[in-house]
């Protein structure tokens, strides 16, 4: 099996995608994160869902987990404020970590070598010109090399 038989379509974003449409994409598809494409559809970078976190909660809550209870959790859905108005390249790391992609005639062992080296858990499958044509979870991945 062929990284282009288990790539699925999947919803992308640009680095000037408002952060709160990220967000709502992320949470709407049940992602751990988003492609970022460039205006050709190239991919640049994955946007983690923990990124995401990262900058919405308060440094507190980060330093200190136990911190995290000073908030009740009826305010708990505020915190999701704290990205204001952000766009998606704001909620880049500044140094990007290396782009996992994949060519559609990648092994599944590839695709998880890929995945496994670049602590991401989605792949973009790519074409010869690098543009994207699908993408690859952990889940997705994990369930066809179990055969479920």
């Amino acid at each position: 099996m062929r990284a282009g038989d288990v790539a699925v379509q999947m919803d992308t974003v640009a680095e000037r995608t408002p952060a709160r449409e990220a967000t709502r994409l992320l949470a709407a598809q049940d992602l751990p994160g988003l492609v970022v494409v460039d205006p050709k559809g190239r991919p640049l970078t994955v946007l983690a869902g923990t990124q995401v976190l990262r900058m919405a909660l308060p440094s507190y809550c980060q330093d200190d987990p136990a911190l995290a209870r000073v908030i009740d959790e009826a305010a708990a859905d505020v915190v999701l404020e704290g990205i204001g108005d952000r766009t998606v390249a704001d909620l880049l790391p500044r140094n990007r970590p290396e782009l996992p992609a994949v060519s559609a005639d990648a092994t599944l062992l590839e695709v998880a070598s890929v995945m496994a080296r670049s602590n991401v858990p989605l792949v973009a499958v790519v074409d010869r010109d690098r543009v994207m044509t699908g993408a690859i979870t952990l889940d997705g991945l994990l369930d066809r090399m179990l055969g479920t």
